[in-house]
């Protein structure tokens, strides 16, 4: 039976194309437009390529810092009012920040999508960046820190593994960054990475759901025309050395009772074919109860609580984890041989051919869900053209290039990139 909602297929059929309209203002902000009639509502998007990786040593945390600090008002938004006027409307509204992007958005019913517009506008153009919204701000983000990171079990993991991987490239520290640069930067360093940044031609304003495309164009117009263009934005990539031999380290975390054994493996970036492969041999360890690790050291062996594999993808480089807490006192190494042998079976054997479809399948439907929905489609517009070489039509070609990917393909990306000489190892302990 076929499923019907927007970019449903059934079984062998191919997936609708997402159709969408783009154009650029003359102050360099490109512009999306995608009309879906299915509900009455309209996500409003901001994408800024900017993240923890345009920051630099000593300054740390502003493009986290700046998610927050973009809602506290503008000259024509009072302080704390940004988002009562988005609930008020009927709106939800959010934001996030990446090592390689910051992205705002609201949700509102259609009739509000103007609403929606000159808030967004306002941020860009109008924003009120002064001490009290600094120190009201920092506030905030310590306290998010405390909860999130520092308080929380495993959290510090990621962070754990990326200073170690990334020796020179920026994406050594989190986004997050550190409270110390926060508390020493001054208001000017606030305001000059904002004039830097957060400038029309280096932002992607996308706009998805129950909209009329040239209506929407004209208000595009009218709202964002009169934000100036910025100076043009220069990111260098930093390469990394190769790693030549195993890292192997402990740390430690007050907030655990069951240390922990990881696995990390720089890999390609995020526009890689590897990359996608690398996402799919993810999938084959540890997506459900019949995968690879689940089933053996779960199942089987019962010799873990839990076990994952993830590629961790970002715009220069990924990171490859395995990650895997031991039941009824099964030593770390135990788990650290179980799931290397489960990983040479990828690259000594082809999966079989059922498998490989049981994977194309989950493939897809992940893909189909995101896309029936209009902030997964805004999203994943704006990815397109700001990681892809300006191609907002990635969105069309990503599911042909992963069924592309052969179970050839699975084998020599495992053989390639998950090597024990080229990684770290990582004992997570409770601290004494």
């Amino acid at each position: 039976m076929c499923l019907s909602a927007a970019f449903m297929f059934c079984s062998g059929a191919v997936a609708q194309q997402v159709k969408f309209t783009e154009f650029d203002l003359p102050n360099g902000l490109h512009v999306i437009l995608h009309q879906d009639k299915t509900a009455p509502v309209v996500a409003v998007s901001v994408m800024y390529h900017v993240g923890s990786k345009n920051e630099m040593v000593g300054r740390t945390g502003f493009a986290h810092f700046f998610e927050h600090l973009l809602f506290e008002g503008t000259e024509n938004i009072k302080r704390g009012e940004f988002m009562k006027v988005v609930s008020s409307n009927g709106g939800q509204n959010n934001a996030n920040t990446s090592q390689d992007r910051t992205f705002y958005y609201e949700l509102f019913p259609s009739n509000q999508l103007e609403l929606g517009l000159w808030l967004e506008s306002e941020r860009m153009l109008h924003p009120v960046i002064n001490e009290i919204g600094v120190k009201t701000q920092n506030e905030v983000v310590k306290e998010e820190k405390r909860l999130r990171v520092d308080n929380q079990p495993y959290s510090k993991i990621v962070s754990e593994i990326f200073k170690r991987l990334f020796i020179d490239h920026p994406y050594g520290w989190q986004p997050i960054g550190s409270m110390e640069d926060l508390d020493a930067a001054k208001l000017e360093e606030f305001q000059n990475f904002f004039k830097k940044y957060y400038v029309p031609n280096n932002a992607v304003l996308t706009i998805a759901g129950d909209i009329e495309v040239e209506a929407t164009r004209a208000l595009v117009t009218k709202y964002f025309s009169a934000v100036p263009k910025g100076a043009p934005v220069n990111y260098k990539r930093v390469e990394e050395k190769t790693i030549a031999k195993s890292i192997v380290d402990t740390a430690y975390d007050a907030n655990i009772q069951l240390p922990a054994i990881i696995t990390a493996y720089r890999v390609p970036g995020m526009t890689s074919k590897d990359s996608k492969t690398l996402g799919l041999i993810s999938s084959i360890l540890s997506q459900g109860a019949s995968s690879m690790l689940y089933k053996k050291m779960v199942d089987e062996k019962k010799n873990a609580l839990a076990v994952q594999a993830l590629n961790f993808s970002l715009e220069d480089y990924g990171v490859y984890i395995t990650f895997a807490l031991p039941n009824n006192d099964t030593p770390l190494d135990t788990l650290l041989k179980d799931i290397d042998e489960e990983i040479m079976v990828l690259k000594n054997d082809l999966i079989s051919q059922a498998d490989y479809q049981k994977l194309m399948n989950q493939f897809e439907n992940n893909y189909v869900t995101t896309n029936s929905r209009v902030l997964g489609v805004a999203e994943n517009l704006a990815d397109g053209y700001t990681f892809y070489n300006k191609n907002t039509g990635n969105i069309n070609n990503e599911l042909k290039e992963v069924r592309a990917i052969t179970r050839e393909d699975i084998r020599e990306a495992a053989k390639k990139y998950l090597n024990t000489e080229k990684r770290v190892v990582l004992y997570y302990l409770p601290a004494k």
